[in-house]
């Protein structure tokens, strides 16, 4: 298998989960494989899993003889190592496309299903394996979502499910997915992109394949899906579709793009509710119907489909006030569609925000706001913004980053709560400044959370 690189000196960047999947599959390729990193303990896990690998910790340049260069997603492409291998002309790539340069090579190689956006891509990959597998499909989700490419790749699927962020676009300048879905686009990752316009660029790529599809409703992905150099372009909207694109009519999600007019699935069957579901629904479909998928069975996976954790899932009700677990909106945009779930919100907030603005939030949804408990590292930031906005809102700011930080949040919620009230953790930030990462934080949240509603139950601190 791919023998461009037989014989190669090839360097990986990183050696994480997605290092260790490159480095393996560039040595069963036949090239020479040089890792680094700058975790000594990363790179000594690495040995005893890789043997005929050279390890070299916290390079700043590549070694003399390199090729290549295959680096993690998340590093930055100003980063002393890539930057230098930039320099002298060594070109640096993904391990995506890595995976895309190894398929090519292959006598039938699989198809590609992509999807990024801001928001919804997990749940959509998850949903879009859901469909192909329940057409009896040899199917698998990979990509950001967790499993890497290269080994969803080695594995011999006949469809991939490529779930892409950002990152991993950025560095994939040739791969072109039978059918891309762009969901959304929001603010997000501005620190890495140094921009809205390389952010909105890097997301655009995944358009580049025969069929082009995006969520019409976001002007900014409308604009995009217009420009796009594809074949075929479809849309999805929450609204009544036209034709060429898919939407929800009489409470029923219709295809108008692959069909006259097919009926595909009911609303009130597609899990998560609410319109973020919905249109993670319809982007799933589109994919499906795209490589053709039948409606019945379009409609048979979404039925099978369940979300994943730290998506709205109700942790528990007390005394009339409802707690909801949305951890994963680590983004406003994501922030946003959580919030419009719900009538009356004490809303948890704050973390890393990545370079992105809350104004527009908050004076968006500041009508829905009982009150806001701030926390994390750039709580100030949105605190300010409900001051210009929002300043009849009360607002509790919690200073505290040690393990029991969360308990005193949601205590501090449950003071501001009123009956019928939801306290919502849907942060609008990343994670890492005080948790490992999104489902951490949404751990520690749903144990505040019990161990408050058991306090109330019995009187007794559990």
């Amino acid at each position: 298998m791919a023998t461009f690189l037989d014989g190669k000196h090839v360097l990986v960047a990183g050696a994480g989960v997605t290092g260790r999947s490159a480095a393996e599959a560039l040595l069963a390729a036949g090239a020479q494989v040089t890792v680094t990193d700058g975790s000594a303990d990363r790179l000594l896990a690495l040995e005893t899993l890789l043997s005929g690998v050279a390890l070299v910790p916290g390079l700043t340049e590549p070694p003399r003889g390199t090729d290549l260069v295959v680096t993690s997603p998340g590093w930055r492409p100003e980063s002393p190592l890539l930057a230098a291998a930039t320099a002298v002309g060594i070109e640096v790539i993904g391990e995506v496309e890595l995976a895309w340069r190894m398929a090519a090579e292959l006598a039938d190689p699989p198809v590609w299903l992509a999807v990024t956006g801001t928001n919804g891509k997990t749940t959509t990959v998850g949903m879009l394996e859901s469909i192909l597998r329940t057409a009896g499909i040899d199917a698998v989700a990979c990509g950001n979502v967790g499993l890497p490419v290269v080994d969803a790749l080695l594995a011999g699927h006949r469809v991939l499910a490529v779930e892409l962020s950002s990152f991993q676009l950025h560095w994939s300048p040739s791969v072109r997915p039978f059918a891309g879905v762009l969901l959304n686009l929001a603010e997000d990752h501005l620190d890495w992109h140094g921009g809205m316009t390389a952010y909105a660029d890097a997301k655009a790529r995944v358009l580049s394949g025969e069929i082009a599809v995006g969520g019409v409703d976001d002007p900014l992905v409308a604009a995009l899906l217009k420009a796009s150099p594809s074949a075929r372009h479809v849309g999805f909207t929450l609204h009544e579709p036209v034709e060429g694109q898919l939407g929800i009519v009489g409470g029923r999600l219709v295809d108008r793009a692959f069909a006259p007019d097919e009926d595909l699935v009911e609303v009130d069957e597609v899990l998560p509710a609410g319109p973020p579901g919905l249109a993670d629904a319809l982007a799933a479909a589109a994919l499906a119907r795209a490589y053709g998928v039948p409606a019945e069975s379009v409609r048979r996976g979404l039925l099978a489909f369940r979300p994943g954790a730290h998506r709205a899932v109700v942790v528990a009700t007390s005394d009339d006030i409802t707690y909801v677990n949305d951890s994963k909106a680590t983004n406003p945009h994501a922030a946003v569609a959580s919030l419009r779930s719900h009538a009356s919100v004490v809303w948890l907030a704050g973390g890393l925000l990545k370079g992105a603005s809350v104004d527009d939030m908050v004076a968006a949804e500041a009508h829905r706001l009982r009150a806001v408990v701030l926390f994390g590292e750039d709580r100030d930031e949105i605190a300010a913004a409900l001051r210009r906005h929002a300043p009849h809102v009360p607002c509790a700011v919690v200073d505290a980053t040690d393990r029991d930080a969360m308990a005193t949040v949601v205590h501090a919620a449950r003071e501001l709560a009123e009956p019928g009230d939801v306290v919502l953790l849907a942060p609008a930030a990343a994670s890492m400044d005080m948790f490992t990462d999104y489902a951490h934080r949404g751990h520690a949240f749903t144990e505040a959370v019990l161990r408050l509603v058991e306090h109330e139950r019995t009187g007794q601190i559990t």
